[in-house]
């Protein structure tokens, strides 16, 4: 419980500093309440608890039910004379008020001479620009592995089926299964282990990652992937992998008594097609850590701060299931018109890529952060400075020797014999193609031979190949500018360079 004794400490730390206003943000009352009490009971104050559906509930337990309104609410917190601690819940809804806003200074600036203290607790974050100042925040994490275990282990000793019994008898499944559950709420947690329960009659790691990985979409910024992809899967790269092969040890204990740190991430430069997004979905499989999508475009709300809440969220919901992957497909797209974000939407594009910015560079939990984008020109020069990740990778259009092994792979995918084809003929006529073209030429072949009721040839092939216009065709410009960045700025992911060093992309060779 180490995680929520650090949460505890702060808001008692706050107490004691006699901070007038605290905004704990949890959706955890439950949990947030007893660390309340105790801090309470320790520092012999009163506690008062205020929603808009009972009015305020004093020490006592009886309700004052004339105290609903929010402002006659502070009013009687000005009044009372009190060693008191009074947590207002889902106040958040108010903070568009101005004259909510206007009390609550006058309250702070009461409060700063009294023994008394008005926690916000809510799950949404929401502070007003006239209250930052005067308001300290707190993030109160999620449940950790040791409470996540005090959980199974408090549901498991109440029961005497063979469910319980595995727990007892296997500390490894028991470890499993604490490792399948975080990221969720300790109420998210017992309701999911009660389901597994009553479905199996013992705890099934796969239900609770299933309705884990529902939970986690609910938030509708992060998606939960399954890594089925294998690094085998992935033609050519081979600097990138034998990169990736040396960091995916140093997430070991081992690793911290010998001094490394955590990998924190790595950006993926270059040309659509090429095997960008491929690679952050095979680091999962090959590290056998969870993958998590975080959709920058849906960061952003139409609420007035639930943007900046959104990134604080997803963040928090990665570093609670670290160690973790990050993935951020086509980060340009998401981050786009950050200059102009001053004019154009009030600056929130702005703080949500300067929050994460923040996060990126002072992270202390192992969340590797996998980035990847197709043009560098619209990425904000600020990312791309050492720190931010541990390495910049450039993916180039594959050479011949890895569009052989691309066609190898797809087509051994698709339950074909590459042995049955010319496979250097058919990686020298697709000069140009990315790894993404090269599928479809495949994909495309089956098409034609499907059509014809014939089975798949070589003939099929080319024939695609030679209808076939490929992105380094179309985008000849764009892509000499990426070649021209990446050869001072970024690490080759390719140890066989491509064929046309002087950075031209050549037509195709027929």
């Amino acid at each position: 419980m180490e995680a929520e004794r650090d949460s505890g400490i702060m808001i008692e730390t706050l107490i004691r500093a006699r901070y007038p206003l605290v905004y704990v943000v949890s959706f955890e009352e439950g949990r947030v309440d007893r660390r309340l009490k105790t801090i309470t009971g320790a520092r012999k104050k009163q506690l008062f608890n205020w929603t808009i559906t009972n009015g305020l509930e004093l020490p006592d337990g009886s309700w004052i039910t004339e105290l609903k309104d929010p402002i006659k609410v502070l009013e009687y917190i000005l009044q009372s004379d009190v060693n008191g601690l009074f947590v207002l819940r889902d106040y958040h809804h108010y903070l568009n008020d101005p004259v909510v806003v206007r009390k609550l200074r006058d309250v702070a600036h009461a409060l700063k001479l009294t023994r008394k203290n008005i926690i916000f607790l809510s799950p949404v974050l929401k502070v007003p620009t006239e209250l930052e100042k005067e308001i300290a925040v707190i993030d109160y994490v999620l449940p950790d592995k040791e409470e996540i275990r005090d959980i199974i282990t408090k549901i498991a000793g109440s029961l005497d089926d063979a469910g319980s019994l595995d727990i007892k008898e296997s500390p490894e499944k028991l470890d499993k299964i604490v490792e399948a559950a975080l990221g969720l709420t300790a109420e998210e947690a017992e309701n999911v282990f009660a389901k597994t329960l009553v479905q199996k009659g013992q705890f099934d790691i796969n239900i609770i990652l299933s309705e884990k990985e529902q939970i986690i979409r609910k938030s509708g910024v992060l998606e939960y992937y399954h890594a089925n992809e294998k690094m085998a899967e992935v033609g050519g790269l081979e600097e990138l992998k034998k990169w990736l092969t040396k960091r995916g040890k140093a997430f070991t204990p081992k690793a911290r008594e010998f001094g490394l740190p955590e990998p924190r991430g790595i950006l993926l430069l270059g040309i659509p097609g090429c095997g960008k997004s491929l690679t952050a979905k095979a680091i999962a499989g090959m590290w056998q850590l969870p993958l998590l999508k975080l959709d920058v475009g849906k960061v952003f709300s139409s609420y007035v701060g639930s943007s900046e809440e959104n990134v604080r969220r997803a963040i928090q919901t990665a570093e609670s299931i670290a160690p973790s992957i990050l993935w951020l497909d086509e980060m340009e797209k998401g981050f786009s018109g950050l200059g102009s974000s001053g004019m154009t939407d009030g600056g929130t594009t702005a703080r949500v890529f300067g929050t994460f910015l923040t996060w990126l560079q002072e992270k202390t939990t192992p969340v590797f952060v996998v980035a990847t984008s197709n043009n560098v020109s619209q990425l904000p020069p600020e990312l791309l400075r050492k720190g931010r990740f541990d390495e910049i990778f450039y993916v180039d259009l594959p050479s011949k020797e890895e569009r052989h092994e691309i066609f190898n792979i797809h087509l051994a995918k698709r339950n074909r014999d590459p042995g049955q084809f010319n496979l250097d003929k058919l990686s020298g006529l697709s000069h140009g193609f990315s790894g993404s073209e090269i599928e479809e030429v495949i994909v495309s072949g089956l098409y034609d031979a499907f059509d014809r009721d014939q089975e798949l040839e070589q003939s099929h092939l080319e024939q695609v190949i030679e209808t076939l216009i490929p992105l380094s065709q179309t985008m000849e410009e764009q892509i000499r500018g990426i070649r021209d960045w990446a050869k001072l700025r970024a690490r080759r992911a390719s140890t066989i360079q491509w064929e046309d060093e002087g950075g031209a992309v050549r037509q195709l060779e027929m």
